[in-house]
């Protein structure tokens, strides 16, 4: 065996210096085994080192999964906040006093949720125990809106409005074909609602909700929609005039909480009352929702809008055609007279449309007329009187001589009236040839003894003011009635002719046979002449 030596010593230092390092290169290439290899590549003690690293690593991954779900769960619930989360909620039974400041909306929303739920009061006798304890609990919420000056959250303003509207918000039963609107003298008849033990408790919340200072209207109107009120707008049609009452509060401070809202709540009492007029003529309300726009008028700027003059003229003015204006004239004339104060060239305007609309056979309805003409006439201006001076007076002059006394005296009254009277005397000229004749019917024959003094005292202020001007209305009075009395006596004089003609018709059996319209040939075979002035 042959060993092979170097021929040179160095060479045998550089090749024992090489192999260490060319181990270490070869070595640092070979893959290691991992620690954390698959369990079902390993076997003995390594594996059971390895699952229990494995369980550790799962367990922790959980963990963390679970609290990072817990954080997203009370961002979500701090976001969309529900009402039936029972870890939130608090027993609603519980009274304020004993839970802390911090929980007490929580309470609140509590109890509101609980008081959501809707009893039969048509039977009396039906789950009387929940019906006492849920009219406790609003009266809780109610003592507690109204002592504690609290900041109500989203939430609890969401609430006060479902449990408002699940309450308050129904349909009320279909009215009869024969029924007819409240009239004046329905007082007797009356209905109230059973279920108003509880109403009302709910419409005092209602009422203290929008009254708070602190309610922010722009987060407030998200709850208080177009949708709640126009359904609040509906229930004025109840019977009840104790809700009828209630309603008007609520709405009228919405309608100055919401300013955002005020063109829709316009918008929504304009189609109340047009379907009242134009349709049905039947609902409760009219006087109650009259009597908030009197304020609401009062409150517009100057100029009128275009949108409050058409209100005035198709809406207000032909309130006064139903049969049942006795109900709300008082409050109609005080939303008419508004518009007038605010802008007095309305007037000739809206007397026109009282006109229009006038009662000709219905006392009651010409005195409320004639009550509200002078109300109006109070208010006008010279130019304006001028433009219905002569229809306005032919009107006045049917009434002065009319069969009933109560419209003759409230037509004479007009001028004891300062400002009508001068209105009056400085158009004496065309107003004095248009009543003198209702004025001196009324002191030849008039039957009622007040009617024939009140006539007289009218009679001498023209006297007084232009005796000439009497003298000349009298001498034409007695020409009318000349001429009037002669057609009268050919009229009687030709039908006795007639008549005479008709019996005297001979032997021939046929006698006289009156002639057909439009023709006169009967009329000349029988020798007969009409005569009379039709």
């Amino acid at each position: 065996m042959s060993i092979f030596v170097p021929e040179s010593p160095g060479l045998l230092l550089a090749a024992n210096s090489t192999i260490p390092t060319m181990l270490k290169q070869i070595l640092a290439k070979i893959p290691r085994k991992s620690t954390k290899s698959n369990p079902t590549y390993s076997d003995g003690n390594n594996s059971t080192t390895t699952d229990v690293n494995n369980n550790g690593s799962f367990t922790n991954t959980c963990n963390v999964i679970s609290s990072r779900l817990n954080v997203v769960k009370k961002m979500s619930s701090s976001i969309f906040p529900t009402s039936g989360n029972n870890n939130d909620m608090i027993q609603p039974h519980l009274p304020f006093k004993d839970v802390q400041n911090s929980d007490k909306l929580k309470l609140l929303i509590s109890k509101l949720n609980l008081c959501s739920k809707i009893y039969d009061f048509n039977d009396q006798d039906k789950d009387i125990t929940s019906k006492d304890q849920k009219r406790q609990i609003l009266i809780e919420i109610l003592d507690f809106l109204v002592s504690e000056s609290i900041k109500l959250s989203e939430p609890a303003m969401s609430a006060i409005c479902r449990m408002c509207g699940a309450n308050l918000f129904r349909e009320f039963p279909p009215k009869p074909n024969g029924c007819s609107p409240r009239g004046e003298s329905e007082d007797d008849d009356l209905w109230f609602d059973p279920a108003w033990t509880h109403l009302q408790l709910v419409y005092e919340i209602l009422l203290r909700f929008v009254s708070f200072s602190s309610l922010d209207p722009k987060t407030a109107k998200l709850y208080i929609d177009h949708s709640f009120l126009l359904k609040l707008l509906n229930l004025f049609d109840s019977e009840d005039p104790r809700e009828r009452e209630c309603l008007k509060s609520v709405l009228h401070r919405i309608y100055g909480k919401f300013m955002v809202h005020r063109p829709f709540i316009r918008m929504g009492v304009s189609n109340i009352i047009y379907k009242f007029v134009f349709e049905t003529e039947k609902h409760n309300g009219i006087a109650e929702l009259l009597e908030i726009f009197g304020s609401v008028i009062s409150g517009f700027a100057l100029p009128l809008k275009k949108e409050h003059k058409i209100f005035l003229l198709k809406a207000l003015i032909p309130l006064h055609k139903p049969k049942s204006i006795g109900v709300y004239h008082h409050q109609l004339t005080y939303c008419v007279v508004q518009f007038i104060e605010k802008e007095p060239k309305l007037t000739s305007v809206v007397i026109n449309g009282l006109l229009k609309y006038w009662p000709v056979t219905n006392s009651q309805k010409q005195l409320m007329f004639l009550s509200e003409l002078e109300e109006l006439l109070e208010l006008i201006r010279t130019d304006e009187f001028e433009k219905i001076m002569v229809p306005l007076f032919r009107r006045i002059s049917c009434c002065l001589d009319s069969y009933h006394f109560q419209v003759a005296e409230r037509a004479h009254f007009l001028w004891n009236n300062e400002h009508i009277h001068h209105l009056i005397m400085c158009n004496r000229q065309v107003i004095m040839p248009i009543v003198f004749s209702s004025l001196q019917r009324n002191s030849n024959n008039h039957w009622n003894r007040t009617v024939l003094n009140l006539t007289q005292n009218v009679m001498k202020m023209f006297h007084e003011v232009d005796e000439q001007l009497v003298v000349s209305c009298q001498g034409k009075f007695e020409e009318d009635k000349s001429a009037t009395t002669a057609v009268a006596e050919r009229r009687r004089l030709t039908w006795e002719h007639l008549e005479e003609v008709a019996g005297g018709g001979g032997g021939g059996g046929g006698g006289f046979r009156l002639p057909v319209v439009g023709s006169v040939s009967g009329l000349e075979k029988s020798g007969a002449t009409c005569v009379v002035s039709c």
